[in-house]
């Protein structure tokens, strides 16, 4: 028997290796067969993908060519990138943190006991203002195990009361001081980011001194980025702002007697998790690294380890068919988890209808049980790390993240950033061009964007508590769309039928099928109906198919190039004599120009389209 050397590539010893220009010759030829000439460089970046903050996905990722890359250490070591501990999160998983918003202590209360009965981990209270009242705290927490389920707190202007209230019911519990684990949630800097209101920073660096001499495992500042995300921000713009927020805490607390190493271990970090899963992954990360190099500049190296708390992103979530949020979040969940997160809050998929209910938090605490349970995540410490792709975009988005928080620092620090209207510009002009790319669909959002479903049921929610106003905006993806929804059903709700379009598909089935399916989503994405009836129409029947259609007044020509040229024309003058006054054509602009009044195709701008279309067919706005 002949025994082969296990040296693990043995059978491909006598082959030689590809090269990265045989690969773009391939590329070549790829692209020549889809009509498009490119050659070398630039046919690897015509298979790029543009992202924000100035980065680009490629699409082949080898060893840098000089042999070297960022030093990512080992887990539990500066910098950091690859876990804040040793262990990572291999010993029990992330900790499993539910988020609770009502108002009422003993619904919480009831609500908190099921959660951590069935694989919560630890609480995230909403108190104060728009949450439990400070008085309510000891009823929310009743029957709640202190010593072993860690609270972290989110109460705004309110957060040294709430964090009192909170150390007070340790020690009426009789929870030993090094038992306790809790995060205060005070955000001076991040309350202001949400209200406008500047918010005294005295009583936090107290609380942090307080809780430095006695209580380790408290952390009483969180560095809350989710107001820079929930803005519209950019991965790089969240960890920028987060850095000069962090930056601004260490200053306060070392200005209040607190050693640097001491401040350090004052602060916890909270990030958006979206469902792009290597951004996420990334971005958690970066995020680590950047926060060693503060500490490394304070003095303190080692005790650089950034202690994050994932949210999965409420921009990401919709409100038409919420059932796709589930898959969003576990996705996001995922990459939050594969990054290295210490805690992990997946949002409830019915968040942006109001409060969630029950079956809804089961599934949302589910999500981090399978992953952490049956797929293993959390087993293997850093998984995606030495993948080329991660590597590079990590260190990519370290760079452009700095880059921002140095903008920020040398406009006077992030308070003075804030309150000069810089953060808001920033933040506004990267939405701005974020919303282009929604609204012509080159970002879809299924169920919305694509693939929309007009007959669903609507999904009702009790109301939820007002969440603060007065300073940053809080975007979603889906809110250009939700506009043009809720004309239409407003128009159903007063006539009894939604706005229609017929689509007048040309020729057998082959030539139509793609551009109707394509028409189809994209009106409906506006709450059109796309009326299909008969399957293909001509001159001699389009009239009366659309006469018997219901349409408002408005058709589309859906077929191939070579049909268009052989029956638009016609076509479209029957649809006219039969009461239609615009003709649509899905296809790009040039085609049966004489023929048409409008072209939809991708790329265009669906949300302009579909506005006008509503207009033009009398649906109040």
């Amino acid at each position: 028997m002949t025994v082969l050397p296990d040296d693990g590539l043995s059978l491909a010893a006598e082959f030689p290796d590809a090269t990265h220009e045989q690969w773009q010759r391939l590329v070549e030829g790829v692209l020549r067969k889809s009509g498009k000439e490119a050659s070398g460089e630039a046919a690897e970046d015509a298979l790029s993908t543009r992202l924000e903050d100035g980065l680009t996905t490629r699409p082949l990722y080898t060893a840098p060519s000089d042999g070297t890359a960022p030093d990512t250490g080992f887990p539990g070591s500066a910098p950091f990138v690859r876990g804040g501990r040793p262990e990572g999160t291999t010993a029990t998983g992330w900790d499993v943190r539910q988020r609770l918003t009502g108002t009422d202590p003993q619904r919480t209360n009831e609500a908190a006991l099921a959660d951590l009965e069935n694989g919560v981990t630890s609480l995230w209270l909403t108190v104060g203002e728009g949450g439990i009242p400070l008085d309510g705290l000891a009823r929310a927490l009743d029957g709640v195990y202190l010593d072993l389920a860690p609270v972290a707190l989110d109460a705004g202007a309110q957060y040294a009361g709430a964090a009192r209230a909170l150390l007070d019911l340790y020690a009426e519990r009789s929870v030993a001081p090094e038992a306790v684990r809790a995060s205060l949630g005070a955000d001076p800097l991040g309350h202001e980011a949400r209200t406008g209101q500047p918010l005294d920073q005295d009583a936090a660096v107290e609380l942090a001194r307080e809780a430095a001499a006695g209580l380790p495992g408290v952390r009483t500042l969180t560095v809350d980025a989710l107001p820079y995300h929930e803005a519209g921000g950019s991965a790089a713009e969240e960890l920028g702002l987060s850095l000069a927020t962090g930056v601004a805490y260490l200053r306060a607390l070392s200005a209040g007697g607190l050693s640097v190493e001491a401040a350090l271990g004052q602060i916890e970090f909270r990030y958006a998790a979206t469902a792009d899963q290597f951004l996420t992954i990334a971005k958690f990360r970066a995020a680590r690294r950047l926060w060693a190099r503060i500490a490394e500049a304070s003095g303190a190296p080692e005790a650089g380890a950034q202690l994050q708390h994932a949210v999965t992103s409420p921009v990401m979530m919709t409100r038409r068919d919420p059932w796709v949020n589930m898959l969003r979040t576990t996705v996001a969940c995922m990459a939050a988890g594969v990054a290295g997160a210490d805690s992990v809050t997946v949002l409830p998929f019915d968040n942006e209808l109001g409060l969630p209910d029950a079956f809804a938090r089961r599934i949302a605490r589910n999500t981090s049980t399978i992953l952490l349970e049956e797929s293993h995540l959390a087993r293997v410490i850093d998984p995606a790390g030495g993948s080329y792709y991660v590597e590079r975009l990590t260190d990519e988005l370290a760079h452009a993240a700095w880059e921002f928080f140095r903008t920020v620092e040398k406009a006077g620090g992030m308070a003075a950033a804030l309150r000069s209207g810089l953060v808001a510009e920033r933040l506004a002009a990267t939405w701005a061009e974020r919303s282009r790319k929604l609204a012509k669909r080159r970002e879809p959002i299924t169920g919305v964007s694509e693939f929309p479903l007009l007959s669903e049921k609507p999904v009702v929610r009790e109301p939820a508590p007002a969440a603060p106003t007065g300073g940053l905006p809080r975007v979603r993806r889906d809110e250009a769309y939700e506009a043009l929804r809720a004309r239409s059903d407003a128009h159903l709700a007063a006539t009894g039928a939604r706005p229609r379009i017929f689509l007048a598909a040309l020729g057998p089935a082959a030539a139509h099928t793609a551009r109707a399916t394509f028409a189809s989503n994209l009106f409906q994405a506006g709450g059109v109906e796309s009326v299909h009836d008969p399957v293909s129409v001509d001159a001699a029947t389009a009239g009366a198919a659309y006469a018997a259609s219901g349409a408002d007044g408005m058709a589309v020509l859906c077929s191939s190039e070579a049909l268009y040229e052989e029956q638009a024309e016609a076509v479209a003058g029957a649809l006219r004599a039969a009461g239609a006054t615009t003709v649509f054509l899905a296809g790009r602009p040039g085609t049966a120009e004489a023929s048409v009044d409008e072209y939809v195709f991708a790329g265009c701008d669906a949300v302009a389209v579909l506005s006008s279309v509503l207009d033009r067919m009398g649906v109040p706005a």
